[in-house]
């Protein structure tokens, strides 16, 4: 019976007819879109290892990978953009997902880690660490990374649900927003008192794959692992929130629960990937949109949609990136803004919010 209503919601907060054709032919339809998808993802990987300041054939790239002979190609492939292709996927995934269950959990279609203060909050414990404490190394500063994560989600929600209309779209947006410009007031003020601090938040400020080792990817792994796993196997509880808060309880999931578990999953997710590329924006907002128009609204489609787009979108702006300024590089935020932002517009033009 859930799978059946669940199929009536195209978006947090509206309802519409329910999806035309059998179930039969819809499934096959998502499967065939996730596969392409996947093939998509498959060459923007193999085009974001083998595109960068310096050409290199493809042939040469299978070579590095699989066979390597100890060569200067094979110490670019395999030591610089393998590690940048491999963190572009893992922080694409934590991305699109934490933008798809805070969605979810708030039946807000504005909601994204950038514009709820979340990113914002991430980065501000990471420069607290290394300004004020002096920690240098990712397991050091992670943890910090995620408590800014957590408590800006929580101030964020706290003000957008002041009123006596509660939390609605708009008021979270704004509240958001005001968080956001708050703690990049603290951040500057920090950063401006720190060299180390400074030179680390440039680095950040408009996100960034370059640089990281192999090393660094698997360090951050485990997290955004947990808070992977944590984001999917909420997937049916989900549809039936987005069924409202009665029909869930009836339906015997313990919302509690479930939004501190979707909680969890967005700061484990969202810190992780600040940590590590900075607070990449409009991700979260886009992906899940998308992935929503291809698989439809039940979070057990949408959820591994938006795992394999996200990544698609991030492989594909960080490549733009190398290419438009050759031999410098465009910062990914950049690229990812201009991608996202005429998306936003659009979407709030065409949602039907009172407020606006």
């Amino acid at each position: 019976m859930v799978d059946r209503v669940t199929t009536t919601t195209t978006s947090p907060g509206s309802r519409t007819a329910p999806e035309a054709g059998p179930p039969g032919r819809r499934s096959v339809r998502r499967v065939v879109f996730l596969l392409i998808a996947l093939g998509a993802l498959v060459a923007l990987c193999v085009l974001s290892i083998a595109v960068g300041s310096r050409q290199i054939p493809l042939d040469d790239v299978f070579q590095a990978v699989f066979n390597p002979t100890g060569t200067e190609v094979d110490a670019v492939v395999r030591n610089l953009r393998v590690p940048r292709t491999a963190l572009g996927v893992l922080v694409g995934i934590a991305l699109g997902l934490a933008g798809a269950v805070m969605q979810a959990l708030t039946r807000n279609p504005l909601a994204d880690p950038g514009l709820l203060g979340i990113s914002a909050g991430a980065t501000f414990g990471v420069v607290v660490s290394i300004a004020v404490l002096g920690l240098a190394s990712l397991h050091g500063y992670i943890w910090f990374a995620f408590a800014g994560a957590a408590v800006a989600s929580i101030v964020v929600y706290l003000l957008g649900g002041l009123g006596r209309d509660g939390a609605t779209p708009v008021k979270l947006a704004l509240a958001g927003v005001a968080v956001t410009f708050l703690l990049h007031s603290f951040t500057s003020a920090l950063v401006l008192t720190d060299p180390q601090a400074l030179n680390r938040y440039r680095f950040w400020s408009a996100g960034s794959l370059a640089g990281q080792s192999i090393d660094i990817v698997l360090q951050v792994l485990p997290f955004l692992l947990v808070g992977a796993v944590l984001a999917v196997s909420s997937a049916p509880a989900l549809n039936s929130l987005a069924l409202g808060d009665d029909v869930a309880t009836s339906l015997g999931h313990r919302l509690k629960l479930v939004r501190l578990q979707g909680m969890l999953a967005i700061t484990l997710l969202t810190g992780g990937a600040v940590a590590v590329a900075g607070p990449i924006v409009f991700v979260g907002l886009v992906v899940p949109h998308i992935a929503r128009i291809i698989a439809g609204p039940d979070h057990r489609w949408l959820l591994p949609n938006a795992i394999v787009l996200a990544p698609c979108l991030l492989l594909a702006a960080d490549v733009i990136g190398r290419v438009l300024q050759r031999p410098e590089e465009i910062q990914i935020g950049i690229i990812v803004v201009f991608l996202g932002a005429p998306f936003f517009i659009m979407l709030v033009r065409r949602s039907r919010l009172a407020e606006l």
